[in-house]
């Protein structure tokens, strides 16, 4: 997909307004201008997605992959048998031959990787806590709004108070779960801390857990509430 994107070098889109701020950063990344097409005129973008409907019909629908390693295989033979010495219906060259006349014209594909973002827009729980993906994540208590930008990449889950960075997680797994940074709270909210506990904590589902006590403390309180009886 990356190198369809960088071959092209230029993507038009139905835009009306403004272009999305996530094209934006693709384009900057790998150095192609979009263009914006007609409005109302979807014809004119028809060459742009011809190969997926291709490729989503010729190779994806009917077929059966055991992991993601197994479709990658299975569509660089696709690619190598199928779809590249194929003679192209409209250009009438065979696809292999029209791109490496081609390729030599090619931009280089950047040294890093794009990182992709799915941008979300979040409100804060009255805990300071707000959802992702059905699990909860922390926001510092010194925030000041309530509802935040939340960009989800693979490895990580980053929170923003307008344009500031005020929170970082890792992501969790499943569903129903909650990690929250020590360092979010203030001390008089957390009471009493052991030294060494600012790793963000992980927690279940209410319910799956009860913080362990000794019997005295719980004799206390039986004492306690008795005593307020009796009164």
């Amino acid at each position: 997909m990356r190198s369809y994107i960088a071959a092209v070098g230029l993507v038009t889109v139905s835009l009306r307004k403004s272009i999305n701020r996530a094209l934006v950063d693709l384009a900057r990344h790998y150095g192609f201008q979009p263009r914006a097409c007609r409005p109302y005129r979807p014809k004119t973008k028809g060459r742009v997605e011809r190969p997926f409907r291709y490729i989503r019909e010729d190779f994806f629908l009917g077929g059966v992959f055991r992991n993601l390693d197994d479709l990658n295989g299975q569509l660089r033979h696709w690619l190598d048998t199928v779809a590249n010495p194929r003679v192209h219906a409209m250009t009438h060259r065979v696809v292999n031959e029209a791109f490496a006349e081609e390729k030599a014209a090619l931009q280089a594909l950047p040294s890093a990787p794009y990182r992709a973002v799915l941008h979300l827009e979040r409100r804060a729980s009255h805990e300071g806590m707000v959802s992702v993906g059905g699990n909860l994540y922390s926001v510092p208590d010194t925030t000041r709004r309530r509802v935040f930008d939340v960009h989800v990449l693979a490895d990580e889950i980053r929170i923003f108070e307008g344009s500031v960075l005020v929170a970082s997680h890792a992501p969790l797994e499943g569903r129903g779960q909650k990690r929250l940074d020590p360092a979010h709270r203030k001390l008089a909210s957390f009471g009493r801390r052991r030294p060494g506990s600012a790793e963000p904590v992980t927690l279940t589902r209410a319910g799956d857990h009860a913080v362990r006590r000794s019997l005295d403390f719980y004799a206390a309180v039986g004492r306690r509430l008795a005593a307020q009886e009796i009164v």
